[in-house]
């Protein structure tokens, strides 16, 4: 099933297929998970939006309205969202910091230095506004183009674009100091 479409195995799934369910949810749950980590920074409360939102799936598999929208398109914007409430709900509290990634490099010491810089991201990515923060993720991690973050967020492109200038300038001015700190003073970047 591995070359099978997403919306071919959603309607499979919808007729009562549960092999096509168990290789979309294989598919599908990664990504919706990391970026749910990435937008909220705690990966407990993103295995809870991870579930939340292929139940959501799950329960409107019969009425999907193949052509209309991509399944990733989909899931991307309601995992958006469903973070969005949890951040509202808890407004007030810092986002918890990323967990240190796995790393495969050689040294402790880049090791070290780039969870560090993966904490400063996060700690920067925190103190984003939602929508700049949801803009920036979806473009500069998760590597989306501006159509289908628009559609994601339910905007225009050039309002995509706006957001995550906006967001990269903001993030460059929480960042600036900490260029040398973080292994960053000898580049130009």
């Amino acid at each position: 099933m591995n070359d099978t479409g997403d919306e071919e195995l959603l309607a499979r799934y919808a007729a009562g297929d549960r092999a096509a369910a168990q290789a979309l949810t294989l598919r599908l749950v990664p990504g919706v998970f990391a970026h749910a980590t990435r937008l909220l920074g705690d990966r407990a409360e993103a295995e809870d939006i991870a579930q939340e939102v292929m139940l959501k799936l799950w329960r409107i598999a019969p009425d999907w309205r193949a052509g209309e929208a991509k399944v990733t398109t989909w899931l991307y914007r309601v995992t958006a969202n469903l973070c969005i409430d949890r951040m509202r709900r808890r407004r007030g509290h810092p986002l918890d910091e990323v967990p240190e990634p796995v790393d495969d490099a050689p040294s402790a010491d880049a090791r070290l230095a780039e969870a560090d810089r993966a904490s400063a991201l996060a700690a920067a990515l925190s103190e984003l506004p939602a929508r700049q923060r949801q803009a920036v993720v979806l473009r500069h991690i998760e590597g989306l183009g501006n159509p289908e973050i628009a559609r994601i967020m339910d905007i225009g492109p050039r309002a995509v674009e706006s957001l995550t200038a906006r967001g990269k300038r903001a993030l460059e001015t929480i960042l600036s100091g900490r260029r040398e700190e973080l292994g960053y003073a000898d580049t130009d970047t």
